[in-house]
């Protein structure tokens, strides 16, 4: 994990320092709202619906347990008592007072965290695979690369006013955890033809608005050369990107109206002018970050242990616990463990302040001080022993945060909808609440088995819609709240977008429908096939017929 250093120590220290004086004149009056929203946009501090709203950054998603036991006292101090974790791997404050932000920045400087750069048109959060660093299929631990670009972008003079927000996202392996195919850069790590690592870099993807996949700009870039590509590719973006209209400013714009061949054709001229300046990192300064992520001590173990095993016989609720949130480790004899944020009837992504601790002491004791937060909103342990996975089943009960549903229909994505977001149409949490009631039977979701259900509760696609096996977008209908739903959506691998079913359902009905479609794939399928391959076989009519023909 990368630890500050004695620049980015004072580089904290003085930023908080100038937003405490924002702060206090906003609250004097000295400068208007309108004056004190940049300000406070460039250190993550939104005003929502009802109350502020402060973004704290949690690059590639790990965290410390003493990260974390911070982030809960300042959920118990400054807060209601929890906090919301989000679909860029951030943490989110619902209800912090705007005389109180200058001392949570503070509190979280403590701990090496801070929120600049969750907020405006700059290069945000860099997010990872949620299992970086334990994946048994990864070239590398993406997390090295993740941290070096986020030095790099972090107050990058060039591009701290872009023409729009900008995302990247990197995966280690092929095999797509960090859905990299809808971001402005997607990073796929790969082996060149000498085994250097390197990447295939994707540009163009995001969704809101105008969702698109994103395009292959070049099938390998070596990590020799990955800053100086970015750089080229940000400049482009820069001076081509739309600007005169706010729904137009995004890369992907940019890609869909010059074409993939004419944006890859400006890069490459750019790049060749620059990429022999100093723009790459030496190998010895990569080495030197990538220290910090060296894999904890593992202990030399071989086979399965047989208490364990025992554990699974005796236990049906356990066993179901470790087929659904537990997968395997690159070392033997380890495992990681996904914390399911998602109980029945809850609020997907909150976590209150005691779970908060809870998690951080079993990172403590059980995962090598080391916590994630997964862009599906749910947290992982990444170094669990399997002989230590009953006991830390067990101490997850008494959390209440052993729900073992990972990857099925009751672990949704959702944004926080029309209950605490100003550009949101229609609620989100509720319509999350109200499916997992009707499939709370754990039979039922594993009869079902893996299906990604994602809702947002506006176009903005927060709650990633677009790309899930069942989409629900909230609409406004002359004041009435309306869903949406779109079918086949993907976001990993083999990443495309849903296709639209036709007319929306009310608040009322949109359950009912999302059941309707699951009955017609459970009541068609063949054996063995999941929702989104058995769609992909007969396409939308049937389900079309189904829905409408109850409606």
């Amino acid at each position: 994990m990368y630890r500050y250093d004695e620049f980015d120590h004072k580089f904290v220290e003085q930023r908080v320092g100038q937003f405490r004086d924002q702060v206090a004149r906003r609250m004097s009056g000295d400068i208007t709202e309108e004056q004190f929203r940049p300000l406070r946009l460039m250190n993550g501090l939104y005003l929502q619906l009802h109350a502020y709203m402060l973004r704290v950054a949690i690059p590639y998603g790990t965290v410390s347990g003493a990260q974390m036991r911070k982030l809960a006292e300042i959920a118990r101090k400054f807060d209601k008592g929890y906090a919301h974790f989000t679909t860029r791997q951030n943490l989110q404050y619902n209800w912090p007072a705007l005389k109180d932000t200058p001392d949570i920045l503070a509190e979280l400087a403590s701990v090496e965290m801070h929120a600049i750069q969750t907020s405006g048109n700059c290069i945000r959060n860099v997010t990872a695979d949620q299992f970086a660093g334990a994946a048994a299929d990864e070239i590398e631990d993406p997390r090295i690369y993740a941290e070096i670009m986020r030095q790099w972008s972090t107050l990058h003079p060039e591009f701290s006013f872009l023409p729009r927000k900008f995302k990247i996202a990197v995966t280690g392996c092929e095999n797509d955890r960090a859905a990299v195919r809808v971001h402005d850069i997607g990073l796929i790590m790969k082996r060149g033809p000498s085994g250097e690592t390197g990447f295939e870099v994707l540009v163009g993807g995001g969704l809101g608005r105008t969702p698109m996949i994103a395009k292959t700009a070049r099938d390998f870039i070596g990590a020799d050369n990955l800053l100086s590509y970015l750089e080229a590719i940000l400049r482009v973006y820069n001076q081509w990107g739309r600007r005169d209209n706010i729904y137009k400013a995004r890369i992907k714009i940019l890609v869909h109206e010059l074409g993939i061949e004419d944006v890859v054709r400006r890069v490459d001229a750019e790049w060749a002018r620059i990429k022999d300046r100093s723009y790459d990192l030496p190998v010895a300064e990569r080495q030197r970050i990538a220290a910090y992520f060296a894999p904890p001590v593992f202990e030399q173990i071989s086979g399965d242990d047989p208490t364990h095993l025992e554990q699974i016989a005796a236990d049906p609720q356990f066993a179901n616990w470790v087929g659904t949130n537990v997968v395997a480790h690159k070392q033997a004899g380890y495992n990681i463990v996904t914390i399911s944020l998602k109980p029945i009837g809850g609020v997907p992504g909150d976590t209150e302040a005691d779970q908060m601790d809870a998690v951080a002491d079993l990172a403590e004791r059980y995962s090598a001080d080391e916590i994630r937060v997964s862009h599906e909103q749910n947290l992982v342990l990444p170094h669990v022993k399997q002989a230590d996975l009953y006991t830390v089943w067990q101490a997850l009960v008494k959390a209440d945060l052993a729900i073992g549903n990972i990857g099925l229909v009751t672990d949704m994505i959702t944004c926080p909808g029309l209950d605490y977001c100003n550009l949101a149409n229609a609620r989100s949490i509720p319509v999350a609440q109200m499916i997992s009631e009707r499939f709370a039977a754990l039979d039922r979701q594993l009869d079902i088995g893996p299906l990604k259900l994602k809702i947002s509760g506006c176009i903005n696609a927060c709650g990633h819609h677009h790309v899930g096996h069942i989409g629900i977008l909230g609409v406004d209908r002359r004041g009435t709240e309306y869903y949406q739903i779109s079918l086949g959506g993907s976001a990993e691998e083999d990443a495309c977008l849903g296709d639209i079913v036709g007319p929306s359902f009310d608040y009322d009905h949109v359950t009912g429908a999302v059941e309707t479609i699951i009955d017609t794939y459970v009541g068609n399928r063949h054996e063995g096939e999941t929702f989104l391959n058995m769609y992909r076989r007969v396409g939308i009519a049937q389900f079309k017929e189904a829905l409408y023909e109850t409606a």
